[in-house]
This record gives structure tokens, C-alpha cells and sequence, in this order.
């Protein structure tokens, strides 16, 4: 996680993801890759984790780096061993059901020991903010399909025909393999990318780790995973998960995790509502909003930013983050 972000009362999305894990992954098989200013936050809320199992990225490097890193780090230990890889921004409530796809995913693993295994999620409805994965034939044995192709987020045209089309999930994000089977795909399709992070897991247990992991980090150039990998992969099987599934990473998220009012808003901390109906409202308990005449609108303050859109133009939000970060306001993203 880039930051700790909160789910219900004093807990965070990460304890949920810890909480998660533990019906399938034992705390001192668990490593959180994340930013290097969280790692004192992250160690104080999961105290079960040692110490060597929390590493920060020195700097921003996208989802290939990070997973690369946990991947080098595991491969130290052992070459075999098998990955499970959650990002923290999920909600997923079922830990039954996610254990029960965990153990699936790792009974293909048995079968298909060069495989990446991905998780699918059902899409309910046209979106535009996940990325797809689009499923072509069924394995024999187990309920899964091959990966025909990794899609980019959609255009709406383009995610209804998806939708309708019956053959594509959303891409959840969360990922099984061996150790060996990432490092070795890195190696063939980024080799520089998996130098550097040979060499950082090559310091692992020295004094000079944090030295070498800045360096060697620093100078990785970033890419995400299904680019650096997923999509160039021989064998990639898809499973669709067993589990309820929601991705935060999206202000619409907040009214699928919160109760609505009478007038269908959705609020966090302190809002009073006058003829308002249909928005969603996220601020802290010391800060009042109030709203007047305003319908199907999202409305989040924080300490150094406000954001006023309606829902309809949520995805017009990444142009805000592009404009921020033009101006040289990338503390305020």
C-alpha cells in the first residue's frame, strides 16, 4: 500500500489483508512490499510479522518491481516455494472462500508448475476503471480456463461488449506462482530489471541491505506486471474467484462498503445533507461539509485537497492527478 488506508474504525486495509492471509499463510511466511515512509506504521499494526518481513520501496517503481522484489526475496529462501500475491486495497469478506481459492490455485501450481495463476472476478457491470482478462479454453482437470489475452482498462463502448461478449473477467490484481517461474520470466523479459533485484536479494541478511536495495531499486525502471510479465507469459490459467470482491480504488467503492441513507448518500465523518440525495460524501468527524440542492455528486475533503465531480465523470479523476503532477503538486495526489 502507498498508504494506509482505512476500512472500518481504527483498522486499515492492510490488517484486513494480514487478517486475510492468516487463514492460509502463516505470519512468518508473510511479507508486505510497500512504501519506505509506512514501515514503522505497518510494523506497529501487524506486530506478528518479523521485522524482516516488511521492506519498503525507496522510491515508486510500479507493480513489476514491487512483485519482483517479493519474488527475489522468497526465491533466497526457497526456489520452489509458492506465491500468493494480494495487493491491500481489496475487500474480500469470505476468508473461507479465499482459502479455498488459494488451496485451488496451488493444486493447479501441482499440475502446471510453470504456470501463473490469476484470479478473475464475474463482472457485474460495464466498468471502466479494471483492467480485463479475457478466458479462452477450459483446463481438462481443474475449473479454470487458459488466458487468452490481458486487456486495458476500457473505454465504456468497449467494456459492454466485454460484458456482453461472456468471456472476460475483471482482473483482480492477485496472482500464484512459483518463486522461480516470476524470476525466471523477469530474466528472460526484463533482464535488467531482474539483475537488480538479484542483487538486492543477494544482500538480503547484510548490514548493507538498505544501502544496496536504494541503489539498486532507485535505478529499476518502473513497469507494471501484466506488462513486464502477464501478457507475455507462455502459460497464464485464469480461475474465477470463489470469493466476493471489491477493489477501493475508486470513490463509487465507498457506497458499496457503507450504509446510504434515506436519500441514497453515502457519508464518512461529519455531513449534513439539505436537499441532497444520491452523493457521496467523505471528510473527517472534525470538519462539517454541508451540501445544498446537490444530487449524484462526490464530495471528499482532506487535510490539503478537495475533490467536487459528479459520479458520472469519476474517471476524469486520473486527468486531475495528471494536472496535479504537471504542476509540481504530486504531495497533494
Amino acid at each position: 500500500p502507498k498508504q494506509l488506508l482505512p476500512l472500518a474504525g481504527d483498522r486499515t486495509m492492510i490488517q484486513a489483508t494480514r487478517d486475510r492471509l492468516g487463514s492460509c499463510i502463516d505470519a512468518s511466511r508473510t511479507h508486505v512490499i510497500t512504501a519506505r515512509h509506512l514501515v514503522d506504521a505497518i510494523a506497529a499494526q501487524l506486530p506478528e510479522l518479523p521485522s524482516s518481513g516488511i521492506v519498503g520501496e525507496p522510491c515508486r517503481r510500479d507493480t513489476a518491481p514491487c512483485v519482483g522484489l517479493a519474488a527475489a526475496i522468497v526465491a533466497e529462501h526457497d526456489p520452489d516455494g509458492v506465491m500468493l500475491v494480494c495487493p491491500a486495497d481489496h475487500v474480500i469478506n469470505d476468508h473461507d472462500a479465499f482459502a479455498a481459492g488459494a488451496a485451488r490455485g496451488e493444486s493447479i501450481l501441482k499440475d502446471h508448475p510453470d504456470a501463473i495463476v490469476t484470479f478473475g472476478i464475474q463482472p457485474s457491470y460495464p466498468a471502466e476503471s479494471f483492467g480485463y482478462i479475457e478466458a479462452a479454453g477450459k483446463l481438462e482437470v481443474h475449473d479454470a480456463f487458459i488466458v487468452k489475452q490481458f486487456r486495458e482498462k476500457p473505454d465504456r463502448e468497449t467494456a459492454e461488449g466485454y460484458l456482453s461478449a461472456g468471456s472476460f473477467y475483471w482482473n483482480s490484481g492477485i496472482f500464484m506462482w512459483r518463486a522461480k517461474t516470476i524470476m525466471r520470466a523477469l530474466a528472460q523479459h526484463e533482464p535488467a530489471m531482474h539483475g537488480h533485484l538479484q542483487t538486492i536479494a543477494a544482500a538480503l541478511d547484510q548490514p548493507n541491505f538498505q544501502d544496496v536495495l536504494e541503489t539498486e531499486f532507485t535505478a529499476i525502471e518502473g513497469k507494471s506486471i501484466d506488462y513486464a510479465v502477464m501478457e507475455r507469459h507462455d502459460e497464464v490459467i485464469v480461475i474465477e474467484a470463489p470469493f466476493d470482491w471489491d477493489d477501493v480504488g475508486s470513490w463509487q467503492a465507498v457506497s458499496r462498503l457503507h450504509p446510504s441513507d434515506d436519500d441514497n448518500n453515502v457519508s464518512v465523518g461529519s455531513h449534513i445533507g439539505i436537499d441532497t440525495s444520491g452523493c457521496i460524501v467523505h471528510g473527517s468527524p472534525d470538519h462539517v461539509i454541508v451540501t445544498i440542492d446537490t444530487h449524484d455528486m462526490i464530495v471528499v475533503h482532506t487535510d490539503d485537497a478537495t475533490l467536487v465531480a459528479p459520479k458520472t465523470s469519476e474517471e476524469r479523476v486520473r486527468e486531475a492527478v495528471a494536472e496535479l503532477s504537471k504542476r509540481g503538486m504530486n504531495e497533494r495526489i
